[in-house]
Protein backbone atom coordinates (compact mmCIF):
# COMPACT_ATOMS: atom_id res chain seq x y z
CA UNK A 1 0.00 0.00 0.00
CA UNK A 2 1.32 3.63 -1.40
CA UNK A 3 1.96 5.70 1.50
CA UNK A 4 1.05 9.31 2.40
CA UNK A 5 3.10 12.20 4.26
CA UNK A 6 1.18 14.34 6.67
CA UNK A 7 1.11 17.06 3.58
CA UNK A 8 -0.38 15.32 0.99
CA UNK A 9 -3.84 17.45 0.89
CA UNK A 10 -1.69 20.70 0.71
CA UNK A 11 0.09 18.99 -2.61
CA UNK A 12 -2.87 18.14 -3.80
CA UNK A 13 -4.94 21.55 -3.30
CA UNK A 14 -1.37 23.00 -4.28
CA UNK A 15 -1.55 21.38 -8.11
CA UNK A 16 1.13 19.17 -7.56
CA UNK A 17 2.08 16.02 -9.67
CA UNK A 18 2.30 13.15 -8.02
CA UNK A 19 4.38 10.24 -8.60
CA UNK A 20 5.40 7.41 -6.32
CA UNK A 21 8.89 7.18 -4.90
CA UNK A 22 10.38 4.40 -2.36
CA UNK A 23 6.68 3.11 -1.56
CA UNK A 24 5.27 6.73 -0.70
CA UNK A 25 3.22 9.34 -3.00
CA UNK A 26 5.02 12.05 -3.35
CA UNK A 27 5.10 15.51 -5.02
CA UNK A 28 7.24 15.31 -8.71
CA UNK A 29 6.73 19.22 -8.95
CA UNK A 30 4.11 21.76 -8.69
CA UNK A 31 5.63 24.36 -11.15
CA UNK A 32 8.07 23.42 -13.35
CA UNK A 33 11.79 22.18 -12.10
CA UNK A 34 13.36 25.18 -13.83
CA UNK A 35 11.11 27.45 -11.43
CA UNK A 36 11.13 25.58 -8.45
CA UNK A 37 15.30 24.67 -8.40
CA UNK A 38 15.76 28.93 -8.77
CA UNK A 39 13.72 29.71 -6.15
CA UNK A 40 16.10 27.29 -4.23
CA UNK A 41 19.07 29.08 -5.53
CA UNK A 42 17.83 33.28 -5.34
CA UNK A 43 15.14 33.04 -2.21
CA UNK A 44 14.18 29.94 -0.44
CA UNK A 45 11.89 26.75 -1.68
CA UNK A 46 9.77 24.46 0.89
CA UNK A 47 10.22 20.52 0.37
CA UNK A 48 8.15 17.85 1.86
CA UNK A 49 10.71 15.23 2.89
CA UNK A 50 8.59 13.20 5.65
CA UNK A 51 9.36 10.05 3.51
CA UNK A 52 12.89 10.56 4.49
CA UNK A 53 13.28 7.41 7.42
CA UNK A 54 13.80 8.88 11.63
CA UNK A 55 15.33 6.36 13.22
CA UNK A 56 16.15 6.59 17.39
CA UNK A 57 18.85 4.56 19.56
CA UNK A 58 18.06 4.84 23.01
CA UNK A 59 19.73 2.98 26.02
CA UNK A 60 22.91 3.56 28.39
CA UNK A 61 25.20 2.78 25.52
CA UNK A 62 23.19 4.10 22.60
CA UNK A 63 26.37 5.98 21.74
CA UNK A 64 28.58 3.80 21.80
CA UNK A 65 27.10 1.45 19.51
CA UNK A 66 26.21 3.63 17.20
CA UNK A 67 29.71 4.75 16.97
CA UNK A 68 30.67 1.60 16.59
CA UNK A 69 28.32 1.21 13.28
CA UNK A 70 29.20 4.47 11.46
CA UNK A 71 32.40 5.41 9.44
CA UNK A 72 32.72 9.01 11.18
CA UNK A 73 33.66 9.45 15.25
CA UNK A 74 30.81 10.65 17.26
CA UNK A 75 33.06 10.70 19.99
CA UNK A 76 34.03 14.72 18.74
CA UNK A 77 30.48 15.48 17.57
CA UNK A 78 29.32 18.35 20.42
CA UNK A 79 25.85 18.28 21.88
CA UNK A 80 23.18 19.85 19.40
CA UNK A 81 25.41 18.75 16.47
CA UNK A 82 24.52 16.81 13.65
CA UNK A 83 27.27 14.44 11.46
CA UNK A 84 26.89 13.25 7.77
CA UNK A 85 28.51 9.88 7.57
CA UNK A 86 28.24 6.17 6.16
CA UNK A 87 27.21 2.85 7.88
CA UNK A 88 29.28 -0.23 6.02
CA UNK A 89 29.19 -3.70 5.81
CA UNK A 90 32.20 -5.43 6.86
CA UNK A 91 33.25 -6.10 3.54
CA UNK A 92 33.46 -2.08 3.52
CA UNK A 93 30.42 -1.95 0.94
CA UNK A 94 28.09 0.94 1.59
CA UNK A 95 25.18 0.14 3.30
CA UNK A 96 23.59 3.60 3.63
CA UNK A 97 24.61 7.44 4.00
CA UNK A 98 22.97 9.45 7.12
CA UNK A 99 22.73 12.55 9.18
CA UNK A 100 23.54 11.54 12.97
CA UNK A 101 22.22 14.05 15.73
CA UNK A 102 23.30 14.65 18.84
CA UNK A 103 20.07 16.10 20.52
CA UNK A 104 18.41 15.39 23.84
CA UNK A 105 18.68 11.42 22.29
CA UNK A 106 20.71 9.95 19.53
CA UNK A 107 18.79 9.74 16.31
CA UNK A 108 19.39 9.34 12.75
CA UNK A 109 17.66 10.43 9.30
CA UNK A 110 18.54 7.99 6.58
CA UNK A 111 17.17 7.64 2.94
CA UNK A 112 13.71 6.71 2.11
CA UNK A 113 14.04 3.68 0.17
CA UNK A 114 16.35 2.69 3.09
CA UNK A 115 14.64 2.94 6.31
CA UNK A 116 13.29 -0.63 6.94
CA UNK A 117 16.79 -1.86 5.87
CA UNK A 118 18.89 -0.12 7.63
CA UNK A 119 16.30 -0.97 10.61
CA UNK A 120 16.76 -4.02 10.59
CA UNK A 121 20.30 -3.53 10.32
CA UNK A 122 20.95 -1.69 13.30
CA UNK A 123 18.28 -3.70 15.25
CA UNK A 124 19.79 -7.21 14.76
CA UNK A 125 23.11 -5.64 15.76
CA UNK A 126 21.91 -3.49 18.87
CA UNK A 127 23.62 -4.69 22.21
CA UNK A 128 20.85 -5.58 24.76
CA UNK A 129 20.09 -2.16 26.64
CA UNK A 130 20.08 -0.35 22.98
CA UNK A 131 16.76 -0.19 21.49
CA UNK A 132 16.55 1.45 17.82
CA UNK A 133 12.77 3.00 17.27
CA UNK A 134 11.06 3.89 14.17
CA UNK A 135 9.57 7.39 14.52
CA UNK A 136 9.09 8.42 10.74
CA UNK A 137 5.03 8.44 11.57
CA UNK A 138 5.54 10.29 14.40
CA UNK A 139 7.30 13.37 13.01
CA UNK A 140 6.47 15.43 9.93
CA UNK A 141 9.91 16.74 8.17
CA UNK A 142 10.33 19.87 6.11
CA UNK A 143 13.35 21.25 4.67
CA UNK A 144 13.25 25.40 3.79
CA UNK A 145 16.06 25.92 1.65
CA UNK A 146 17.80 28.77 0.15
CA UNK A 147 19.71 32.25 0.99
CA UNK A 148 16.11 33.46 2.44
CA UNK A 149 15.34 30.33 4.84
CA UNK A 150 17.11 31.37 7.91
CA UNK A 151 15.48 35.21 7.64
CA UNK A 152 11.83 33.72 6.81
CA UNK A 153 12.34 31.66 9.48
CA UNK A 154 13.37 34.50 12.57
CA UNK A 155 9.80 36.46 10.79
CA UNK A 156 7.96 33.29 11.79
CA UNK A 157 9.06 33.50 15.22
CA UNK A 158 12.56 31.09 15.44
CA UNK A 159 14.81 33.38 16.52
CA UNK A 160 17.75 31.23 16.66
CA UNK A 161 17.88 30.51 13.37
CA UNK A 162 20.57 32.74 12.15
CA UNK A 163 22.90 31.95 14.60
CA UNK A 164 22.57 28.00 14.58
CA UNK A 165 26.24 26.69 12.65
CA UNK A 166 26.45 24.24 9.73
CA UNK A 167 24.63 21.26 10.88
CA UNK A 168 23.89 22.74 14.21
CA UNK A 169 20.50 22.10 16.02
CA UNK A 170 18.05 23.91 18.11
CA UNK A 171 15.05 23.86 19.78
CA UNK A 172 12.65 26.67 19.22
CA UNK A 173 9.22 27.65 18.12
CA UNK A 174 8.00 28.38 14.38
CA UNK A 175 4.75 29.80 13.22
CA UNK A 176 3.47 28.75 16.83
CA UNK A 177 4.59 25.31 16.34
CA UNK A 178 7.18 23.86 18.57
CA UNK A 179 9.95 22.43 16.38
CA UNK A 180 13.54 20.99 15.93
CA UNK A 181 15.43 22.79 13.26
CA UNK A 182 18.98 21.59 12.12
CA UNK A 183 21.32 23.61 9.58
CA UNK A 184 21.03 20.86 7.00
CA UNK A 185 20.09 20.65 3.30
CA UNK A 186 20.82 18.68 0.55
CA UNK A 187 20.69 21.38 -2.13
CA UNK A 188 23.58 23.34 -1.51
CA UNK A 189 22.52 26.01 -0.27
CA UNK A 190 21.88 27.49 3.24
CA UNK A 191 18.64 26.34 5.10
CA UNK A 192 17.45 24.67 7.80
CA UNK A 193 15.05 21.36 8.02
CA UNK A 194 12.45 21.33 10.79
CA UNK A 195 10.83 18.31 12.42
CA UNK A 196 7.80 18.87 13.54
CA UNK A 197 4.66 17.08 15.20
CA UNK A 198 2.74 15.30 12.18
CA UNK A 199 -0.90 16.98 12.80
CA UNK A 200 1.52 20.46 12.98
CA UNK A 201 2.89 20.11 9.19
CA UNK A 202 0.25 21.67 7.14
CA UNK A 203 -0.05 24.58 9.94
CA UNK A 204 3.62 25.45 9.39
CA UNK A 205 3.62 24.67 5.52
CA UNK A 206 0.51 27.14 5.05
CA UNK A 207 2.39 29.89 7.13
CA UNK A 208 5.82 29.82 4.66
CA UNK A 209 3.67 29.49 1.81
CA UNK A 210 2.26 32.45 2.81
CA UNK A 211 5.30 34.84 3.07
CA UNK A 212 5.81 33.48 -0.68
CA UNK A 213 8.07 30.87 -0.26
CA UNK A 214 7.97 27.75 -3.30
CA UNK A 215 7.19 24.65 -2.60
CA UNK A 216 9.44 22.10 -4.39
CA UNK A 217 9.53 18.74 -5.66
CA UNK A 218 11.46 15.57 -5.63
CA UNK A 219 12.64 17.08 -9.68
CA UNK A 220 13.91 20.00 -8.45
CA UNK A 221 15.57 18.39 -5.28
CA UNK A 222 18.09 15.87 -7.57
CA UNK A 223 18.59 18.91 -9.44
CA UNK A 224 19.96 20.55 -6.76
CA UNK A 225 21.81 18.13 -5.07
CA UNK A 226 23.54 17.26 -8.30
CA UNK A 227 24.42 20.94 -9.12
CA UNK A 228 25.93 20.57 -5.56
CA UNK A 229 27.92 17.39 -6.89
CA UNK A 230 25.88 15.89 -3.72
CA UNK A 231 25.68 11.85 -3.60
CA UNK A 232 22.33 9.78 -4.17
CA UNK A 233 22.31 6.30 -2.64
CA UNK A 234 21.49 4.03 -5.17
CA UNK A 235 22.59 5.66 -7.77
CA UNK A 236 26.04 7.22 -7.53
CA UNK A 237 26.52 4.79 -4.42
CA UNK A 238 25.04 1.02 -3.14
CA UNK A 239 26.56 -2.01 -0.88
CA UNK A 240 28.75 -2.99 -4.06
CA UNK A 241 30.98 0.20 -3.70
CA UNK A 242 33.10 1.71 -0.96
CA UNK A 243 33.95 5.45 -0.20
CA UNK A 244 36.89 5.63 -1.50
CA UNK A 245 35.08 5.22 -4.61
CA UNK A 246 32.65 7.41 -4.64
CA UNK A 247 34.52 9.95 -3.16
CA UNK A 248 33.28 10.34 0.13
CA UNK A 249 37.10 8.55 1.63
CA UNK A 250 36.90 12.26 3.51
CA UNK A 251 33.70 10.68 6.46
CA UNK A 252 35.71 7.63 7.68
CA UNK A 253 37.71 8.25 10.51
CA UNK A 254 39.67 5.19 10.75
CA UNK A 255 41.82 6.23 13.57
CA UNK A 256 38.32 6.52 15.78
CA UNK A 257 38.70 2.63 16.92
CA UNK A 258 36.65 -0.59 15.80
CA UNK A 259 33.23 0.04 13.94
CA UNK A 260 31.96 -2.27 11.38
CA UNK A 261 33.64 -1.99 8.04
CA UNK A 262 37.13 -0.96 9.24
CA UNK A 263 39.42 -4.09 8.34
CA UNK A 264 38.37 -3.97 4.58
CA UNK A 265 38.44 0.18 4.58
CA UNK A 266 41.89 -0.13 5.66
CA UNK A 267 42.80 -2.21 2.71
CA UNK A 268 40.33 -0.13 0.16
CA UNK A 269 41.58 3.07 0.85
CA UNK A 270 45.23 2.34 -0.58
CA UNK A 271 44.28 1.59 -4.15
CA UNK A 272 40.35 2.23 -4.54
CA UNK A 273 39.47 0.53 -7.83
CA UNK A 274 37.49 3.06 -9.12
CA UNK A 275 36.40 7.09 -8.93
CA UNK A 276 33.57 9.49 -9.10
CA UNK A 277 33.73 12.40 -11.65
CA UNK A 278 31.89 15.09 -12.61
CA UNK A 279 30.60 15.90 -16.50
CA UNK A 280 29.74 18.68 -18.14
CA UNK A 281 27.90 17.88 -21.37
CA UNK A 282 28.84 19.76 -24.35
CA UNK A 283 26.34 21.55 -26.51
CA UNK A 284 23.08 19.48 -26.10
CA UNK A 285 24.66 16.39 -24.41
CA UNK A 286 22.99 15.51 -21.44
CA UNK A 287 24.84 12.40 -19.36
CA UNK A 288 21.74 10.22 -18.75
CA UNK A 289 21.96 7.31 -16.42
CA UNK A 290 23.42 4.62 -17.37
CA UNK A 291 25.37 6.26 -20.31
CA UNK A 292 28.44 4.63 -21.36
CA UNK A 293 31.36 6.71 -20.56
CA UNK A 294 34.13 5.97 -23.24
CA UNK A 295 37.70 7.52 -23.81
CA UNK A 296 39.37 7.51 -26.91
CA UNK A 297 37.04 4.47 -28.42
CA UNK A 298 37.54 2.78 -24.97
CA UNK A 299 34.38 2.03 -22.46
CA UNK A 300 35.75 3.63 -18.88
CA UNK A 301 32.80 3.78 -17.04
CA UNK A 302 28.95 5.16 -16.73
CA UNK A 303 26.94 7.41 -15.60
CA UNK A 304 25.52 7.33 -12.19
CA UNK A 305 23.71 10.54 -11.78
CA UNK A 306 22.68 12.75 -14.59
CA UNK A 307 20.56 16.03 -15.80
CA UNK A 308 19.97 19.21 -17.78
CA UNK A 309 20.69 22.22 -14.88
CA UNK A 310 18.66 25.14 -16.29
CA UNK A 311 20.66 27.58 -13.22
CA UNK A 312 24.21 26.30 -14.89
CA UNK A 313 22.71 25.99 -18.21
CA UNK A 314 24.06 22.84 -19.59
CA UNK A 315 23.64 18.93 -18.84
CA UNK A 316 25.66 18.06 -16.35
CA UNK A 317 26.34 14.17 -14.61
CA UNK A 318 28.56 12.28 -12.11
CA UNK A 319 30.19 8.71 -13.50
CA UNK A 320 31.56 5.92 -11.56
CA UNK A 321 35.09 5.35 -13.86
CA UNK A 322 38.33 3.37 -13.53
CA UNK A 323 40.86 5.15 -11.26
CA UNK A 324 43.36 7.26 -13.39
CA UNK A 325 41.46 6.45 -16.62
CA UNK A 326 40.21 10.27 -17.06
CA UNK A 327 41.28 13.71 -15.87
CA UNK A 328 40.35 17.05 -15.20
CA UNK A 329 39.41 18.68 -18.39
CA UNK A 330 39.73 15.46 -20.45
CA UNK A 331 37.30 15.25 -23.36
CA UNK A 332 35.04 11.92 -23.41
CA UNK A 333 31.87 10.31 -24.93
CA UNK A 334 28.88 10.01 -23.02
CA UNK A 335 26.94 7.24 -25.26
CA UNK A 336 23.81 5.47 -25.22
CA UNK A 337 21.15 3.17 -27.04
CA UNK A 338 19.57 6.75 -28.24
CA UNK A 339 22.53 8.38 -28.45
CA UNK A 340 26.30 9.84 -27.96
CA UNK A 341 27.53 13.06 -26.70
CA UNK A 342 30.78 14.75 -25.78
CA UNK A 343 31.36 16.15 -22.21
CA UNK A 344 33.79 17.35 -20.32
CA UNK A 345 35.30 15.60 -17.51
CA UNK A 346 35.05 18.78 -14.30
CA UNK A 347 35.70 18.83 -10.60
CA UNK A 348 32.63 18.95 -8.30
CA UNK A 349 30.87 19.91 -7.51
CA UNK A 350 29.06 22.26 -10.03
CA UNK A 351 28.23 24.30 -8.31
CA UNK A 352 28.88 26.49 -5.03
CA UNK A 353 26.57 28.45 -3.14
CA UNK A 354 28.07 32.52 -2.56
CA UNK A 355 30.52 32.75 -0.17
CA UNK A 356 28.40 35.53 1.36
CA UNK A 357 25.58 33.20 1.85
CA UNK A 358 27.26 30.85 4.48
CA UNK A 359 26.34 30.46 7.97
Amino acid sequence: MIRKTPLHGRHLTAGARLVEFAGWEMPQHYTSVREESAAVRTSAGLFDVSHMGRLALTGEGAAEFLQSMVTGDLARLPENQAQYTLMCRPDGGIVDDLVVYRGREWSVVVNAANRQKDFAWLRERAPAGVEVLDRTDEVALLALQGPSACALAVRLGFHQAGSLPRFGIGEGVLAGEPIVASRTGYTGEDGLELFVAPNAAPHLWDCLLELGVQPCGLAARDVCRLEAGLRLYGSDMDEETNPYEVGLGWTVRLDKGPFCGREALLRLREAPSRQLVGLRGEGQTIPRPGAAVEREGDRVGAVTSGTYSFWLGYGIGMASVVRGSVEVGADVQVASHRRSGRATVVQLPFYRRPAAAKP
